[in-house]
């Protein structure tokens, strides 16, 4: 209701309207952007590509004819050249974390290579290459019947973990411009409209003399006295006007001069009719990269201007973790990553995205009060005034404190008496724990303090959080007229039930056959399957 509110009210507004009060993604420092192009029709074809982790310096690599095979292999050995060197320098520039119970003192990277990318559709192009090129031979390898160059595979697997962890909510280690935005602004568009980067920009930061939608307009369809495109969408589609209009002839003159060049040897003129050719190409696809180019590092002039939330340094921690771990692998000579996973790594990365996600939740709903109140008019929280504390204590030998507030609230709780209830504490390492005593109408009788009628008075007792004495420690305890936040969601969630090795696993589920484990019956031997007769053919 909230979101629907706020594109309501951009609509009305004629301008994005915030959507968050905090930044809840870490944004590097140097971050390196990659704004693909690809061909049309041609999936995971590369039609060029700019990178860089300079604004002003970027590097262009463009794939002259896309359909052949040395050109695509050689714009990934530039794609190594410009990401793989800033991967080699994080990965050395390491702090030791300090032993703990459960972990032995291990070395950390200290930062991690951030890629930044306009939409998600880049992302999945990510995802694309790292997949089709982290298995291919390389000219090393002397049977290899169409090796590629030698950085090439290892940039298929540090992509291939990039565009894994991006599945990862809250990761920050691969980031759509256009995702980014949208959680934190709301626009008058669609959600599939929120995709062109430049129309969602237009919404949230138009250029002077233009309101949202106008600048939205002028992004999506807006085209200069040649017929292209103002903002073309970069990312990696094309315009389909620039690829018959343009690219088409551009291509069909590059392939004309390579052929000419083959069928008269060695000579200087068709070598320059190439290289002039060829730099056409380069010119066209630079003027399609540039305004997505700029329109991804504006975007994160913008994000810059919102403070960080307090739990973004937590899941960026993570991403440095997944980080060194992958960085470990690699320096390990391990495998590439398997086509397919097991089915305990599957499942291993379920749970693990299902918990992100829940914490992701919590931590955004605790670090933004726009997130909070989308819980809370869910009945997943709840804020009020304290109107009465009365202090019990638990029975049994060593009596605890159970204190019992009183709050006055205008949200209603969904939740039963008994449920379990959590509140944060400053400076507090986990949550404070509580119980759901009663929700009860507030009448008009209550105190002025208290929110207008009509509204709700709530019970809550708190079991935890307050020490091990007889007496809570100071501030753990809320006093009459403290405003307070209490939720029916857990602040830092957990993981499920841990699962089975791979030799314990069944049959069924990827694991070994039952004849495989030691002191385990012969699994039995299926019968031989019918003969084939002439009855079988029609």
């Amino acid at each position: 209701m909230l979101h629907t509110l706020a594109r309501a009210e951009a609509v009305a507004a004629r301008r994005a309207v915030a959507a968050a009060t905090v930044r809840h993604r870490h944004v590097a420092e140097r971050p390196l952007v990659l704004v693909p192009l690809t061909t049309a029709g041609e999936a995971g074809a590369p039609l060029g590509a700019m990178v860089g982790t300079d604004r002003a310096v970027p590097t262009l690599l463009v794939v002259p004819q896309p359909l052949d095979r040395e050109l695509r292999f050689g714009f990934f050995a530039g794609l190594a050249e410009a990401l793989l060197p800033e991967v080699e320098r994080l990965s050395d520039e390491v702090e030791v974390e300090p032993a703990t119970r459960n972990r032995e003192e291990t070395e950390l990277c200290a930062d991690a290579l951030q890629i930044v990318v306009p939409n998600s559709a880049a992302v999945e192009f990510v995802r694309l290459v790292g997949r089709s090129t982290r298995f291919l031979r390389t000219v090393e390898d002397p049977e290899a019947p169409h090796p590629v160059p030698v950085p090439v595979p290892l940039l298929g697997r540090w992509l291939t973990h990039y565009a894994e962890r991006a599945r990862t909510p809250g990761s920050s280690l691969l980031l759509a411009m256009t995702e980014l935005l949208t959680r934190h602004w709301a626009t008058g568009q669609s959600a599939m409209e929120d995709q062109h980067l430049g129309a969602l920009l237009g919404w949230i930061d138009p250029p002077p003399g233009l309101d949202g939608p106008a600048a939205a307009a002028r992004a999506q369809t807006g085209r200069t006295p040649d017929g292209l495109l103002v903002s073309p969408p970069a990312g990696p589609a094309t315009d389909p006007v620039f690829d018959n209009r343009v690219l088409a002839p551009a291509l069909a003159r590059y392939d004309r001069a390579r052929a000419a060049l083959e069928e008269a040897g060695d000579d200087a003129r068709r070598r320059a009719e190439v290289a002039a050719a060829q730099e056409q190409v380069r010119e066209l696809v630079a003027s399609q990269l540039r305004p997505t180019w700029d329109d991804v590092w504006h975007g994160l002039d913008l994000l810059r201007t919102l403070p960080e939330a307090e739990h973004v340094a937590e899941r960026w921690k993570r991403d440095r973790w997944s980080f060194t771990g992958h960085r470990d692998r690699v320096r390990a000579g391990e495998p590439p990553q398997p086509k397919r996973d097991d089915a305990v790594t599957a499942a291993q990365k379920l749970a693990g995205r299902e918990t992100a996600q829940a914490r992701l939740a919590a931590q955004e709903a605790l670090d933004d009060p726009l997130a909070m109140a989308v819980r809370r008019l869910s009945g997943e929280a709840f804020s009020g005034t304290v109107l009465d504390v009365v202090m019990t204590w638990s029975e049994g030998r060593r009596p605890m404190p159970r204190p019992v507030l009183t709050v006055a609230t205008d949200d209603l709780p969904q939740a039963e008496p008994g449920t379990k209830a959590y509140r944060a504490l400053p400076g507090a390492r986990s949550a404070q724990s509580a119980e759901l005593v009663a929700v009860e109408p507030r009448g008009p009788e209550e105190p002025e303090r208290a929110a207008p009628a009509p509204g709700w008075r709530v019970t809550v007792k708190l079991t935890g959080g307050m020490g091990s004495g007889r007496t809570p420690k100071e501030g753990s305890v809320p006093q009459v007229g403290d405003t307070v936040v209490f939720t029916l969601f857990e602040h830092d969630p957990r993981g499920g039930p841990a699962l089975p090795d791979a030799e314990q696993t069944p049959w069924t589920h990827g694991g070994p056959p039952q004849s495989a484990v030691p002191g385990a019956p012969a699994a039995p031997v299926a019968d031989a399957p019918d003969p084939v007769t002439p009855e079988d053919y029609l």
